[in-house]
């Protein structure tokens, strides 16, 4: 297994229980993650502003902010970063709104641990028929 997959990349996660929060820490370090964790939106809002990070796990409901009021304000800057936003919630209705917010991506706990670092990766590659087609152009 490729333990470097997130080599040199900044992961900030976000979530106010502290199990979760430890788990999905341990997981993007075993991975090459530089981590940072914040527990309420209004610190994840000050820890970008300290430091760009180059993705986000973030979950949606939280203290202080909730995720949706962070994934607003951070995607309506320039260069914002990748953003995995984390629920419990089921409803389409809560995953069509963060879509229109800009969300990257969009996943329902339980996560299993590496489908959440899997999503995280792939975000981060470049998309190679992306470039090929900016290539060709």
């Amino acid at each position: 297994m490729n333990t470097s997959r997130l080599q040199g990349k900044k992961v900030l996660i976000v979530d106010d229980d502290e199990d979760v929060l430890s788990s999905i820490e341990l997981a993007m370090r075993a991975e090459g993650a530089t981590t940072h964790t914040v527990t309420d939106g209004n610190a994840a809002i000050i820890a970008c502003q300290g430091g760009s990070p180059d993705a986000i796990v973030l979950d949606m409901m939280l203290p202080k902010r909730s995720g949706f009021l962070v994934l607003e304000k951070l995607k309506s800057q320039a260069n914002a970063p990748i953003i995995v936003m984390i629920t419990a919630n089921q409803g389409k209705r809560h995953m069509v709104y963060a879509e229109s917010l800009g969300v990257d991506a969009y996943l329902v706990k339980p996560v299993p641990l590496y489908r959440l670092v899997d999503k995280v990766v792939q975000l981060l590659e470049p998309d190679d028929d992306e470039h090929e087609e900016a290539v060709q152009a």
